[in-house]
């Protein structure tokens, strides 16, 4: 998605948006990043002519559900949310190896790049797995490609936690260039024609921060949905591509 494509937006009232976030784009600046121009914060800015408070974030090679408040008090409320554990978030992730069909990975991580001796804070994140697939092509010291499709569903919001408790399980992120595999995420970016983190924000549902009333906002991933295509193109090929193995 180019810059000049206006930003996917899901739902909007007169108080939050919720809108897709592309692949590659950053929620705000960074200096850490200082040359990239995909920036959602100023895009929906731009797109919608007002100014937008970010309440949570998404790395910049996640894909997927993001929210944005519209006025501060709007922002704080949901703020609050996240802080409480009042937000569901699900997540979908190709990762390697065969996962096991359901666990919780209960395991604390110290927050990156701390001083030595800062403590771990507690993380927990439920896995479940979608599907599977084996092709008979070796990589790496394997003599087959094994990877999987997984829900991740994490309880607390410890930064890069769903990418640090799957490599935790011995299922690092396929194109997780931190705590993933470097000679798979090679292969399946030469394979698949995209060099991404396959990780997607599918689904954030939550209380209406004014109304009280239930909402639940999806990005759809499959290509069963008639607007995964638009909204996810990288993920319906990789569904239509491969003999994906789905259930138990």
């Amino acid at each position: 998605m180019t810059t000049s494509a206006p930003l996917p937006i899901l739902w909007r009232d007169e108080h939050l948006v919720a809108l897709h976030k592309p692949p590659g784009w950053l929620v705000h600046r960074t200096g850490l990043d200082a040359d990239e121009s995909r920036v959602v914060l100023q895009a929906l800015r731009d797109q919608i002519g007002r100014h937008v408070y970010p309440v949570h974030r998404l790395d910049k090679g996640t894909s997927g559900v993001l929210l944005m408040a519209l006025n501060s008090e709007v922002a704080g409320r949901l703020g609050g949310a996240w802080h409480e554990g009042a937000v569901r978030k699900l997540y979908v992730a190709m990762v390697r190896g065969w996962a096991s069909e359901a666990t919780t990975v209960d395991h604390p991580l110290v927050p990156d790049e701390s001083p030595e001796g800062t403590p771990a804070q507690p993380a927990r994140t439920h896995i479940r797995r979608l599907a599977r697939l084996s092709l008979p092509i070796p990589v790496d010291r394997y003599d087959t490609t094994r990877v999987s499709l997984v829900q991740a569903e994490p309880e607390t919001g410890r930064r890069h936690q769903i990418r640090r408790h799957l490599k935790h399980l011995s299922y690092p992120l396929i194109g997780d260039a931190t705590h993933g595999k470097g000679a798979h995420n090679r292969w399946w970016a030469e394979r698949l024609g995209v060099q991404r983190l396959w990780l997607h924000a599918a689904e954030l549902a939550l209380s209406h921060p004014m109304t009280g009333q239930p909402m639940r906002f999806h990005s759809p991933w499959h290509p069963d949905h008639p607007d995964a295509a638009v909204l996810n193109p990288d993920w319906a090929a990789l569904i239509r591509s491969e003999a994906w193995q789905w259930g138990d």
